[in-house]
C-alpha cells in the first residue's frame, strides 16, 4: 500500500471527537473504527505487542534488529476536531498547476492569491476536501507517515533499534493523552508527527490555560425593568472589552501569546464566556491570567456577586524539559539534513500530545506532516511534502 493509498483510506474513516463528552475517553466510540484498522495493519506488518487499550490508544512495537540504537517512539492522533465536520470526507487528488483548485461544488477554491505559500507547491500532488468537511490530515497525515515509515523499514530490512508507536484519541479536545500509559511506551525519546510545513520542526509549544467566566444577571419584564434588570449578556460583553485587544489571536504571531474567546452562550439571566489563554513564556502567561482576574474584580465591584472566573492550566511548554536533553532534537536535525530538507526550528503556536508526554518523562518534539489550513474546510495535504516526512522519520529511526 502506498503512502497516498494509506492516507486516502484513513481520512475517509470518521473519527470526530466531541468536547461535550470530554469526561470520557474516547469521547466518541467511532474512533475505535480507525483504531481497529490500524491494529490489523500493524499486525500484518509484523509488529509485536499490538493492542488497543480501554481508552482507545493503539500501541505496537517493532523489535530491534541491530545494536547501538536508541529506543525511539512515534505518535499521531486519530481524532479530528469537533467544530467542523469530519463525516463523509470526500478527498480529491490533484496535481497543482498553479491555477485555483475547486473544492467540489462548494464554490470554494484553494488559490495562490489566498494562500501565497502555494506558489512553492506547483507541480506537487495535493489532496483536498470537497469544501464541506475537514480533510483530516490533522492528524491522519501523521498516521500515514508512521505506517509508511514502518513498512519501508521492514521491507528494506533497514537496521534499527526498538521502535514503539502509539496512536491516540481525543487530542483535539485535549483529553486523550491524559490516559497515556508511558509504561507501555518504553523509549528514550519520541516524536509526534502532527503539524504542517515539512520544513518546520518544533520542540517548544505554548504554555496553556483555559478560562471560564460565568455571569449571573437579573431577568425581569423589559417594560418594568428600570433600575432592576441586570443583563448577563451585557456583563459578558463588558468583561471581554476589558481584555487587551492586541492579545486576540488574529493580531499575534511568533512568540506572541493570545487570549482566544472560542465560545459564548447566554441570555439575560445568565451567560458564559470560554477562553483559551496561550503564551510560550510562563511569566507572560501569568500576566495574562492576572488580566482576567482584574477584569473579573472590576465587574464584581460594579455588579457585586455577578461574575465567577475559573482558570485551569492545560499543558506547559515542553522546551522546559527538552532543552535539558537535546538528543531528540539533534537526531531530528541530522535526519532533516540527510533528507536534504532546509529545516527551521519554530515555536508551535498550539499544542500536541507531545507537550504532556514530555512532562511524563519522554522528550517528544514534533515533526510536520505536509498538511495545511488545518481545522477548516480549506484543509489540504501536500503529498510530496508528506513523502519527505516519511524520509525524515526513516532516517531518525535508522541512524545512530
Amino acid at each position: 500500500m502506498t503512502l497516498l493509498d494509506r492516507f486516502l483510506r484513513y481520512v475517509q474513516i470518521d473519527t470526530m471527537s466531541d468536547d461535550k463528552f470530554d469526561f470520557q475517553t474516547p469521547s466518541t466510540q467511532k474512533q475505535y473504527d480507525l483504531a481497529r484498522v490500524l491494529e490489523k495493519e500493524l499486525k500484518e506488518l509484523g509488529l509485536t505487542n499490538v493492542f488497543i487499550n480501554e481508552y482507545c490508544t493503539v500501541y505496537a512495537t517493532l523489535p530491534q534488529n541491530a545494536e547501538g540504537y536508541d529506543k525511539i517512539g512515534f505518535l499521531a492522533h486519530m481524532d479530528t476536531i469537533p467544530e467542523v465536520s469530519g463525516t463523509n470526507v470526500k478527498p480529491n487528488v490533484v496535481t497543482f498547476d498553479g491555477n485555483p483548485v475547486k473544492l467540489g461544488n462548494s464554490g470554494l477554491t484553494l488559490s495562490i492569491e489566498e494562500f501565497p505559500w502555494m506558489k512553492h507547491q506547483i507541480g506537487d500532488t495535493l489532496v483536498t476536501t470537497d469544501g464541506t468537511t475537514v480533510l483530516g490530515c490533522d492528524d491522519k497525515g501523521g498516521i500515514a507517515v508512521i505506517m509508511t515509515m514502518l513498512d519501508n523499514i521492514i521491507k528494506n530490512n533497514l537496521p534499527h533499534g526498538e521502535i514503539h508507536v502509539a496512536f491516540t484519541p481525543d487530542e483535539e479536545i485535549g483529553t486523550g493523552v491524559l490516559k497515556f500509559d508511558v509504561t507501555k511506551f518504553p523509549v528514550d525519546y519520541a516524536y509526534t508527527v502532527d503539524g504542517g510545513d515539512v520544513r518546520e520542526f518544533s520542540y517548544e509549544t505554548f504554555n496553556a490555560a483555559s478560562a471560564k467566566v460565568v455571569f449571573k444577571g437579573f431577568d425581569i419584564h423589559p417594560g418594568y425593568s428600570k433600575n432592576k434588570m441586570i443583563n448577563a449578556q451585557l456583563l459578558a460583553m463588558e468583561f471581554n472589552s476589558l481584555l487587551p485587544v492586541q492579545k486576540r489571536p488574529e493580531y499575534t504571531s511568533g512568540y506572541e501569546g493570545f487570549n482566544h474567546l472560542h465560545s459564548m452562550e447566554g441570555n439575560v439571566g445568565s451567560a458564559t464566556l470560554s477562553y483559551i489563554i496561550r503564551n510560550h513564556s510562563t511569566d507572560e502567561l501569568n500576566k495574562q491570567k492576572k488580566e482576567f482576574e482584574n477584569a473579573c474584580e472590576f465587574i464584581n465591584k460594579k455588579y457585586p456577586g455577578s461574575t465567577t472566573l475559573t482558570i485551569t492550566d492545560s499543558y506547559k511548554n515542553m522546551r522546559e524539559v527538552i532543552e535539558h536533553d537535546m538528543r531528540s532534537v539533534n537526531k531530528a536535525l541530522a535526519a532533516y539534513k540527510l533528507a536534504n530538507v532546509d529545516v527551521t526550528c519554530v515555536p508551535t503556536r498550539g499544542g500536541t500530545d507531545g507537550s504532556r508526554i514530555t512532562f511524563m518523562g519522554i522528550p517528544t518534539p514534533n515533526l510536520g506532516t505536509g498538511g495545511y489550513n488545518e481545522h477548516g474546510v480549506h484543509e489540504y495535504a501536500d503529498m510530496n511534502e508528506m513523502a519527505k516526512v516519511v524520509e525524515v522519520a526513516t532516517y531518525i529511526a535508522t541512524t545512530k
